[in-house]
């Protein structure tokens, strides 16, 4: 008794090639305002392909060929249903040994390149012309398991084998639909069956396979700091169950539809996993040009939230986001060579920087995954990334920016004003608050970072930092007036931050924003 067995195909098909992971799926892709079009999508390691079929060679699939040369096909005998044909003729019969059917799902039919009409001339190298019937057939059933045919079609031998198969199944409903389980009734014409399949069909009416199809590349999109986004371009719109890819090289993939939140969510996570892994490549290649404390620590796209003075609400655009040394740069497009580096409009000092993630109440929009990056004198960047993971990704990189950068630059003073006196307060990495005079240099006070128990100021220059004294509850305060308060303030910030992720190196990987 023969069983069929239909393989189940995932949406996302996956093989390794050459150790890399290669997927590919159907989807539907559109320009955002005319009805999606089918598409595959081809991913690779370094590119994104749209491909669409090649509808002349699936109109050709199964055609035999139209010369008479030989040829060499490689068919691996399934364990049910063998090698998936079967043959007719043989020496006795002065006929060559013809294929004369082919069972639709099995080897010689997925292999594509069998057909009905081809002479079997070698099997596995060796020579079967001069064999009969029942030889070649032995010869088929104990080949192995891969197995190599050497054949040559003959349009010819056609009809006359399509007039046989009519007979045998009027000889099999006389005999009330039995059949030998490798040799047909008809065994006076040479025809067993080397495989075990009882349900069969010309090779003509099987369909392509996603695999068998041939595909057409139409778009393939560099993934190399390539920019992927789910909104709709510069709003805070999501797409529904759709994405969005472009290139470093202007190459855009158009909005591409999945079926389901499901699909989206596994094609998102293996692009901007296949972009993140060549993005920590590139970053490697440049920091081999750059010394200890000029190291990126991160790179990647965001998003821009820009005020509209003329429209009630804001528009996105996105910006190339690096964390390198104690500067955190904002890039129109992403920098090519090391001498773009220095030339990024935007700069900031980590330092001087206050970095906050936006809570969810926070949110100014429907843009998820927010933060903020604040810097003293300049406009306040409100920024936000597509996904929870990279939020957490550029969250730790800050962290590890601002222990870095703070530890390389040891040391910042500040002028303020004490008692009515001119002085300067130093935050020194390993002394802790220094207060001394102008001057002079006289140390007034000084306190451990370990000592500092709060602070407070009036948001313009004042600011009271509360010390706990040592071996002692008691609390000193000292009100200072700094010009430069902000400035101060962050600058404090990125100091304690040091302190804490060098004392707990964990902070460093904390995965709560």
């Amino acid at each position: 008794m023969r069983i069929n067995a239909t393989k189940m195909s995932t949406p996302i098909e996956e093989k390794i090639d050459q150790k890399l992971k290669v997927r590919s799926g159907m989807v539907t892709v559109s320009d955002g305002k005319s009805k999606p079009i089918p598409m595959r999508l081809h991913l690779s390691m370094e590119v994104l392909k749209l491909q669409r079929e090649d509808l002349e060679q699936a109109a050709n699939h199964n055609k035999p060929p139209l010369d008479a040369k030989e040829r060499m096909v490689q068919i691996t005998r399934q364990k049910v249903g063998g090698l998936g044909l079967s043959i007719k003729g043989g020496a006795e019969h002065k006929l060559p040994v013809l294929i004369s059917r082919i069972y639709k799902g099995q080897a010689a039919d997925n292999c594509g390149q069998l057909f009905v009409g081809d002479a079997i001339i070698k099997v596995n190298g060796e020579y079967i012309t001069a064999c009969n019937h029942d030889d070649a057939v032995n010869i088929l059933r104990n080949a192995g398991d891969l197995v190599v045919l050497t054949v040559k079609h003959y349009r010819a031998a056609k009809p006359f084998l399509q007039k046989c198969e009519k007979e045998e199944k009027l000889d099999n409903a006389a005999n009330g639909g039995m059949e030998d389980g490798w040799v047909s009734p008809s065994r006076r014409s040479g025809s067993p069956r080397c495989g075990h399949s009882r349900h069969s069909s010309n090779a003509s009416s099987t369909s392509l396979s996603t695999h068998d199809k041939k595909w057409i590349d139409v778009i393939t999109v560099p993934l190399m700091m390539a920019y992927v986004t789910r909104y709709i371009f510069g709003t805070d719109k999501l797409r529904r169950n759709a994405f969005e890819l472009r290139g470093l090289n202007g190459a855009r993939t158009g909005v591409i539809h999945c079926d389901d939140s499901a699909i989206l969510s596994q094609w998102l996570k293996y692009i901007t996993d296949n972009i993140t892994g060549l993005t920590h490549l590139q970053m490697k290649l440049y920091n081999r040009n750059f010394e200890g404390g000029e190291r990126i620590e991160y790179m990647g796209w965001v998003n821009e939230a820009v005020s509209n003075s003329n429209q009630p609400w804001q528009s996105y655009r996105p910006r190339f986001l690096a964390l390198k040394g104690p500067d955190l740069l904002l890039f129109e497009t992403p920098p090519c060579n090391i001498g773009d580096w220095s030339r990024c409009a935007l700069t900031f000092k980590v330092y001087q920087t206050m970095f906050r993630v936006m809570k969810e109440s926070e949110n100014v929009d429907e843009r998820q995954h927010c933060f903020l990056a604040q810097s003293p004198g300049k406009p306040p960047r409100y920024l936000s990334v597509e996904t929870r993971q990279e939020l957490l990704r550029v969250e730790a990189a800050w962290h590890t920016a601002v222990c870095s950068a703070v530890t390389h630059l040891k040391s910042k003073t500040f002028p303020v004003t004490y008692n009515g006196r001119i002085a300067r307060l130093t935050l020194e990495w390993t002394q802790g608050f220094t207060l001394s005079l102008d001057g002079v240099g006289e140390i007034i006070w000084r306190y451990k970072f370990s000592q500092l128990r709060g602070s407070s100021d009036d948001g313009k220059s004042k600011l009271k930092l509360h010390f706990q004294e040592p071996d002692s509850i008691a609390i000193e305060t000292k009100e200072l007036e700094c010009s430069q308060l902000q400035n101060l303030l962050f600058c404090m910030h990125a100091f304690l931050t040091a302190k804490v992720a060098a004392v707990d190196p964990t902070f460093l990987t904390s995965t709560t924003p």
